[in-house]
């Protein structure tokens, strides 16, 4: 590392207002020989610059996109201590693992230490030895620590700007990691971040930097009221991940499509499969372990001991797959997630694009695979008449669902629909199901009628099934005992199977002409919007099905539809396959040693730029991506004697 960053008293310290880290000594010299990166990516250049010269700014980015930079690079620019805001203790701890595999002075702050630990933490923060910080908001937000960092604001200065007492410390930036928390519409919401304000009213010449993947326009306006950001620079980076393959199949059998999906596209994969309840992962992750799959549950429910285990296993160990709820997610950094599965319906495009966003980190072919049906809808309109919100943020919930219902029942591109939800304008993709596969629509004007007019016949008191039974001439005991087969609808739907009127009431629901009553056990209602179909006066048109489950495709393909992968994507030959294996080897070997994630140590990407190119000397390592100054000094050897081998 370069001596300008050893210690926070001798780190460059900008003057006057720059826009371009090119303007500010070290910037790229530092991207380069600490974090191993030959260039900055999108809007990181003009965002460092902003931020090391003292200006506050939000950035949105997508996950993997490198936001982290934006704020470690401008700690190591500007003088002091940055302190950085994590609402996950294990994010922390990968974080600061990572840093100082780098040669970073990194520590973090919160309930795992112990008090003299703590101390010891405390110690080097008041004498300028950390370059970064993590801290929990609950930490943060204590009189104690405000107190301790107010005595770091402002040490006498000498003309050069720095401080006069040897060892002082000061305060280089503040940043608000996972910002979205803030948001009481959003799924991540921890009230702990409200408190955050307080940074610019008892620090208001300490730059801050606010941080998150997911924010529509309404929750930007609301992280920009409550952190007192108003003035800030926005920096909107596109949402696109175009890496990630979207899929939505009709939830029909959702285990057996689960494990088809995982076993043809993603075996000894590492993934993450989400469920709505804790009994439902506990029982999906058990049921995947009867079937050869590397499965572990977590969530809220378990012991905190067994919980921290499964996470740090899905962290540190190859081809786990996590089954959760969404307690399990937030922060997470391994970047070699290749598939998130969602078993229930997710509350809102804000939460799927979220939770989808863990896999692919590291830019290569991912999947996003979803079983969708109309008991997700009934169940996702029931938690939300049953929220103890009022009645404004049970009508925005709402309107969230509606959203992402249409990106279920979309026959367009999926992730034309998804960008468009956060103001994006995008072509179709050619790397999601409905792109890939198109699916027919068609006139259901004429069973929507006749769906529409059961529902009226019978009462609008039943659920889909004796629905289906009445439109289908089924004369069960209960159709029977309500005289139902006597109606003029009894029968008139013989000729479309179950799946097919299972596929129409989703619709319905979805397109908002029905709506489940959830006071009479899920019936179905007809809405106002109804009339001008039964009337004739409205054309219902509907997808046939959701896109089904597709077979096995070559990950390769997706170049030939803009997605160039940037790891092991590379590897062309079986010679290049043996020494990237060796490699990773390697590569477990040091984490298990060190106790650390193996992407900390090196990412897949690295590794496999590494078994293409051959760098035969320790200069030649200097020129691989994610191979900075400490790490080949450290690990220099090693690698040039794996690859000589």
């Amino acid at each position: 590392m370069p001596a300008g960053c050893r210690t926070a008293t001798s780190k460059p310290v900008s003057s006057g207002r720059m826009n371009h880290p090119a303007d500010i000594p070290n910037a790229l010299d530092l991207l380069r020989t600490v974090f191993g990166h030959p260039a900055f990516r999108g809007a990181q250049a003009e965002i460092v610059g902003h931020v090391a010269d003292g200006g506050d700014a939000l950035v949105l980015m997508p996950t993997g996109g490198g936001k982290s930079l934006c704020y470690q690079l401008p700690a190591l620019l500007r003088s002091g201590t940055a302190l950085v805001v994590s609402p996950l203790i294990a994010l922390m701890q990968d974080q600061v693992a990572a840093l100082r595999q780098l040669g970073v002075r990194a520590a973090l702050l919160n309930s795992t230490l112990s008090a003299e630990q703590a101390r010891e933490v405390e110690r080097a923060l008041r004498q300028g030895e950390l370059d970064l910080l993590y801290v929990a908001p609950e930490r943060l937000m204590m009189p104690r620590m405000l107190d301790l960092l107010e005595g770091l604001i402002a040490p006498p200065i000498d003309l050069r700007g720095e401080p006069v007492v040897e060892g002082a410390a000061r305060i280089a930036l503040f940043a608000v990691d996972e910002a979205h928390c803030v948001s009481q519409w959003g799924h991540d919401f921890r009230p702990e971040y409200l408190q955050l304000s307080v940074l610019h009213e008892r620090f208001p010449d300490v730059p801050r930097i606010a941080l998150t993947a997911t924010a529509d326009p309404q929750t930007r306006e609301e992280i920009m009221q409550r952190l007192a950001l108003q003035n800030a620079r926005v920096f909107v980076s596109s949402f696109d991940r175009p890496n990630i393959r979207y899929t939505i199949v009709d939830k029909q059998d959702a285990r057996k499509q689960l494990l088809r999906f995982i076993k043809d596209e993603h075996p000894d994969d590492a993934g993450i499969v989400y469920c709505l309840s804790r009994r439902k992962v506990d029982e999906t992750a058990a049921w995947l372990v009867s079937e050869g799959i590397h499965a572990l549950p977590y969530h809220a429910g378990m012991d905190a001991q067994e919980r921290a285990s499964h996470q740090a296993r899905f962290q540190r160990e190859e081809g786990v797959v996590i089954v959760a709820t969404i307690a399990f997610g937030m922060g997470i950094d391994k970047p070699d997630v290749r598939f998130v599965a969602h078993l229930d319906l997710p509350k809102s495009i804000e939460a799927y694009y979220q939770e989808t966003g863990r896999a692919g980190r590291d830019g290569e072919a991912a999947d996003a695979w979803m079983a969708y049906g109309l008991a997700d809808v009934v169940q996702q309109r029931r938690m939300i008449d049953e929220s103890e919100g009022d009645e404004a943020y049970r009508r925005a919930s709402a309107t969230r669902l509606d959203a992402l219902l249409g990106l279920c029942e979309t026959a367009a591109c999926r992730r034309v629909r998804l960008l468009d939800y956060f103001g994006e304008a995008s072509a179709p993709c050619g790397n999601c199901d409905t792109c890939l596969e198109p699916p027919q629509t068609f006139d259901a004007t004429q069973l929507a009628q006749k769906a529409l007019s059961c529902i009226y016949r019978t009462g609008q008191r039943f659920g889909v099934t004796h629905l289906m039974d009445v439109l289908r001439g089924r004369a069960t005991e209960r159709v029977k005992q309500w005289q139902h087969e006597q109606l003029s609808v009894f029968g008139i739907g013989n000729d479309l199977d179950e799946g097919g009127w299972r596929n129409v009431f989703r619709q319905l629901v979805a397109m908002g002409y029905v709506w489940p009553d959830h006071e009479a056990f899920g019936a179905l209602r007809l809405a106002d919007t109804s009339r001008a179909v039964l009337k004739g006066e409205a054309t219902v048109l509907m997808r046939s099905a959701l896109a089904q489950q597709p077979g096995k495709r070559d990950r390769r393909n997706k170049a030939a539809q803009g997605f160039e992968p940037t790891g092991g994507g590379i590897i062309s030959n079986a010679a290049e396959a043996v020494l990237l294996a060796r490699l990773k080897v390697w590569r477990a070997e040091q984490a298990r040693t060190q106790g650390v994630p193996a992407f900390v140590i090196f990412h897949d990407s690295t590794l496999a730029t590494l078994a293409v190119q051959k760098p035969d000397s320790l200069q030649a390592l200097a020129g691989i991506s994610g191979i900075g100054e400490k790490k080949r000094e450290r690990y220099g050897e090693a690698l040039l004697a794996i690859l000589q081998a």
